[in-house]
């Protein structure tokens, strides 16, 4: 899948094809939230950071839309795709697919706590049944050549205790998996909704850090309720790597001091401004095949958070993206509200 001319600024900027990328700081995988506008926007700020797509289910990916499901560009790399799925022979097959499909990593969600997806043995449930997960590794692991990692809780309520956690851990690891994402709450599967999940169980971050004592040869990425640069930093020096959620979503500038801080590599854009105006010519260019620009704006509404002119940048976007007929215009009259101002992205 090639990029197009008008993200030509994009194409040298990562290994397309990295059989093994870098997980030191990721941008986590969001339902509705990181689709290919934002990873757009997160690619124009970090050449480096790892992106995730939503998370996609066996069942769309074999029985819907596929190339719809697959779709990405070039540019996105290093990217890895999220699967929804406890059928081992689905979810190999899924894992090939992704393979052919260019991206740089296949990883199984036992995560998400939705009603929905419980009742197809999808996401955080699958804590509960360690065995049918180290069956589903395997046979991904048998499909593909890419990376197959896991992304998932610390427990959930029934099975929290850190004898249940390492149990999990260890029979996915006979399976060969070696990357454990974890998220470090459990999940309540009965009387919270899947945004409770996110904040009403207390996060356990050493139990994060000391599965990675007990297991010094996995790779553990820690994920949950990280907001800044100086914790991410206090976070590496137990584990391999940092997963960033809604902090990376709803205050996407914090994505242009990823390279220098993580990476030893310049930043990509100096300004908010010039990131912006970067992303233009691909806003035009989906607005060219029938894309709304509501569809693409509402990722990009936090770019100027904090800063003079923030909120009517917002205002300005929110009542007039969604009008017949919305272009450029829209966006570029946001920009003017907002002072211009070089300002070298900083760690935060």
């Amino acid at each position: 899948m090639n990029s197009t001319s008008t993200q030509k600024h994009l194409s040298d900027a990562v290994d397309a094809r990295a059989p093994e990328p870098s997980r030191r700081f990721c941008v986590a995988p969001m339902m509705d939230w990181t689709t290919s506008h934002y990873r757009y926007l997160a690619r124009t700020l970090s050449r480096h950071a790892l992106l995730y797509t939503e998370m996609v289910t066996t069942g769309a990916l074999i029985h819907g839309d596929t190339e719809r499901f697959l779709r990405h560009q070039a540019y996105e790399y290093p990217l890895a795709l999220q699967l929804g799925g406890s059928d081992p022979a689905e979810l190999a097959h899924c894992a090939r697919l992704a393979e052919a499909a260019g991206y740089s990593e296949v990883n199984l969600n036992v995560g998400c706590p939705s009603d929905r997806v419980q009742n197809n043995m999808i996401g955080a449930c699958l804590m509960g049944h360690p065995d049918r997960v180290a069956e589903a590794v395997a046979a991904m692991i048998g499909a593909t050549r890419l990376p197959v990692t896991v992304k998932h809780r610390i427990g959930i309520n029934g099975r929290e205790s850190w004898q249940d956690l390492c149990e999990f851990i260890e029979k996915v690891a006979a399976a060969g998996c070696r990357t454990f994402i974890v998220h470090a709450r459990i999940a309540v599967l009965e009387g919270l909704s899947p945004k409770e999940n996110r904040d009403v169980p207390p996060l356990k971050y050493d139990w994060v850090y000391r599965l990675k004592q007990t297991y010094p040869e996995l790779e553990i990425i820690i994920n949950g309720g990280i907001r800044t640069f100086a914790e991410c930093d206090d976070h590496l020096r137990h584990v391999d790597g940092v997963m960033l959620g809604r902090e990376a979503y709803h205050n996407p500038w914090l994505l242009a001091g990823v390279d220098t801080e993580f990476f030893n590599a310049p930043a990509p854009v100096a300004s908010r401004h010039q990131a912006l105006r970067r992303m233009l010519p691909f806003i035009q260019a989906e607005l060219d095949r029938g894309v709304y620009l509501g569809h693409m704006s509402r990722h990009l509404l936090g770019l100027f958070h904090g800063c003079k002119g923030g909120k009517q940048f917002r205002r300005h976007i929110s009542e007039n993206a969604h009008k017949s007929g919305a272009g450029l215009e829209v966006i570029e009259t946001a920009m003017s509200l907002v002072p211009e101002m070089e300002v070298r992205a900083e760690p935060a």
